[in-house]
């Protein structure tokens, strides 16, 4: 009889996949004492949960057959109710189904935000294909044409504006969404009248995502239906979201959180508050803010009255940042690559609470703290964290050598699961939240000693006054750090980092700026800022 954990104070208890009902088993656990392998199985596991739907766009048909005069989307004074959004989209399924899309395809969604995309994206999953988000504003021809190589898309759906910016390629359809008349496709809505099956597995991609990559090269992340409908279905994920709310949407579309924002609001019937180039204005009108903390940090909280609840995720939050939100609002700080589906963990953030931490595995996901031979570590000990569970995506489009080495079966969950290498560093505390301490890729060797960039701009970010910090390394001997704003004493701040940690953790430099320069995901773009250093210091320290 397999051993089945039971719960403990309120937490998760036996750690199973909703859908197999596995429990949890390795031999790999008797390494530990009794004590840390019962606490590395409880706090490991996320609770199981239903989830109601395992295909996204059944949730959103759902909101549209009850309440299809409620607004589903607006952007700069256009609206679109759920029952159009819902026909247009299921006229232009069919349309996509006569030209040959079947489920397990992809389609290309090129094109900038819109209420046209919001129907494209729709249609592309009631054709039963994976939608493949880019911003022609701002992807290059050539990381479009990559992605149509890799993807093998045979249409591409855009606006008309933004047309001629979409690669020409063999065998491939482009359709601006915007120009086709409403009716247009035939069929009806909800599902096409098509040539073969329209409907998706659960396991069949939902959307597909291009991370950076180490190389240079955007991997092609593919995440299915079933791995969506996981987190955006349950509580935390879900985030409260209900019919009348208002949704931002102000993240790229080509970042796996504006997934988040643009399928969580319409899979719970709300309304979403499409930006134009104010953020804070999209902001300040809505209910549900999901972003970035780099973006976070550019919106004053005293001037978001309306805002109800907000979850921050992509990069380390700071706590000045957190607290201040959380006084305001519901305050949700999660952590997870795309490869596991947005988030995987999140905490439920109080200025009260001893610490700020990544909180806990969300339903029926798992998260395991590993030494470098893949050994579960006693509690309170570092080491990486690897993700198993219902959020674990598909793998990388076209590189299955990528997928092997990010990629492993799951020794916990037992044979047919697989568990993700997130590549971030992480432990326990005593009462079963993860602190994240950085990346493994952030870790860099400085005269010699291991450094934790993110450990160097967390003492920054303690500072009063300081908004948001980064530290990046210059070379062998040196790093340097930049602070928001501009009027920070850069000496104060260095004076503080020699104060809290080692020698060689101390800046050469710290740099105040008005603001830190952001990557199109809105994260801090530390490859700019490592430019910045060495013209700073003019090629050498």
């Amino acid at each position: 009889m397999p051993l089945v954990p039971q719960d403990t104070a309120g937490r998760a208890g036996a750690l199973r996949d909703a859908a197999a009902g596995t429990a949890w088993r390795s031999p790999l656990l008797d390494r530990l004492g009794s004590h840390d392998r019962h606490l590395f199985q409880t706090f490991g596991s996320g609770p199981r949960r239903a989830v109601p739907h395992t295909r996204v766009h059944h949730a959103i048909e759902r909101h549209a057959a009850a309440r299809p005069r409620a607004v589903a989307a607006e952007h700069l004074g256009e609206t679109i109710t759920y029952g159009e959004l819902d026909r247009r989209a299921g006229h232009l399924a069919a349309r996509l189904a006569r030209l040959g899309v079947r489920p397990g395809d992809r389609v290309a969604l090129f094109t900038r935000r819109s209420i046209p995309m919001l129907v494209g994206l729709l249609a592309i999953l009631k054709a039963g294909a994976a939608y493949v988000p880019q911003d022609t504003g701002i992807a290059p021809a050539a990381q479009l044409r990559h992605i149509l190589r890799v993807t093998r898309a045979r249409v591409v759906l855009t606006h008309s504006a933004h047309a001629h910016r979409v690669p020409a390629a063999d065998g491939v359809t482009v359709l601006a969404v915007d120009e086709l008349p409403p009716g247009s496709g035939g069929g009806t809505p909800g599902r096409p009248r098509g040539t073969g099956p329209a409907e998706p597995a659960p396991e069949d991609g939902c959307y597909v995502l291009f991370t950076s990559g180490t190389t240079g090269t955007p991997n092609g992340v593919t995440v299915t239906h079933a791995n969506v409908c996981n987190l955006l279905l349950t509580r935390p994920g879900s985030l409260g979201i209900r019919p009348g709310d208002r949704v931002a949407q102000i993240l790229s579309i080509a970042f796996d959180m504006a997934s988040w924002e643009i399928l969580g609001a319409l899979c719970h019937g709300a309304t979403l508050v499409v930006r134009g180039r104010d953020i804070a204005a999209a902001v300040r009108g809505a209910d549900i803010v999901i972003a970035t903390p780099t973006v976070l940090s550019t919106i004053d909280p005293d001037t978001c009255d309306r805002v109800r609840t907000v979850a921050v995720a992509g990069e380390p939050c700071p706590r000045a940042l957190a607290d201040r939100w959380a006084r305001r609002a519901v305050f949700h700080n999660g952590c997870g690559p795309t490869e596991t589906t947005i988030v995987n963990t999140m905490q439920l953030h109080t200025p009260a609470a001893a610490r700020l931490t990544i909180g806990r595995p969300t339903p029926n996901n798992t998260v395991y703290v590993l030494d470098e031979h893949r050994r579960p570590l006693p509690i309170g000990e570092t080491g990486e964290m690897w993700a198993g569970g219902a959020g674990v995506s598909a793998g990388y489009l076209g590189n299955p050598e990528l997928t092997a080495e990010r990629y492993a079966p799951d020794p916990f969950l037992g044979p047919g699961h697989t568990m993700f290498r997130t590549r971030d560093l992480g432990r326990w505390t005593p009462d079963g939240e993860l602190e994240h301490l950085g990346r493994t890729d952030d870790q860099v060797k400085i005269r010699g000693f291991r450094v934790e960039l993110d450990s160097v701009s967390a003492v920054l970010e303690s500072l009063d006054g300081c908004v948001r910090a980064a530290t990046v390394k210059l070379d062998d001997r040196h790093l340097v750090s930049f602070v928001t704003p501009a009027t920070l004493s850069g000496e104060a701040a260095r004076a503080a980092v020699a104060a809290a940690l080692p020698y060689y953790c101390v800046p050469a430099a710290v740099h105040a700026l008005e603001a830190l320069p952001q990557t199109s995901r809105g994260k801090i773009d530390k490859a700019a800022l490592r430019a910045l250093a060495m013209a700073r210091a003019g090629g050498a320290p």
